[in-house]
């Protein structure tokens, strides 16, 4: 599968997530020989958990399908700049690659806020790739947050 086919992936789980109230983020886990793993959007409302965002499910599920904790040359794909919550299970599970949509200048934490990859703390980096249809992503969410101010 193809960085473009996975965003596009992760976008249908955005929208998806929206389509159950949840805010719109979708996640994708591809192994390193590009076979699909795990595919989710946030689930935070619907289990009642405030770490069901899309990232960590997908990384859950396929440390399961793998029987390991570490996702060693894994490609984590989002709709959305993830936050840092997400970005140090990342690192614990030492993704190889992150692949998001769109930025999040309030809530993410790769090129915004604690910019978490670039800490001293951290033990493991990813390559980061800004890809993907940024426009499209942002728009979903646009979306969602407008028709819940109405």
């Amino acid at each position: 599968m193809t960085d473009e086919e996975a965003i596009a992936l992760a976008l249908e789980e955005a929208k998806a997530a929206a389509g159950r109230g949840e805010v719109p983020v979708g996640a994708v886990l591809l192994a390193a020989d590009g076979t699909l793993l795990a595919r989710s959007g946030n689930r935070i409302l619907e289990r009642k958990d405030p770490t069901a965002h899309a990232e960590m499910l997908v990384m859950q599920a396929s440390a399961a399908a793998l029987g390991n904790e570490r996702l060693l040359g894994t490609t984590l794909f989002a709709s959305l700049e993830p936050c840092a919550m997400c970005a140090g299970a990342m690192s614990l599970a030492r993704v190889a690659r992150l692949v998001f949509a769109a930025e999040d200048p309030k809530g993410g934490a790769i090129v915004h806020g604690p910019r978490f990859f670039e800490q001293p703390t951290c033990h493991h980096r990813p390559v980061v790739v800004r890809a993907g249809d940024a426009a499209e992503a942002g728009e979903v969410l646009r979306a969602f947050f407008r028709a819940k101010r109405v």
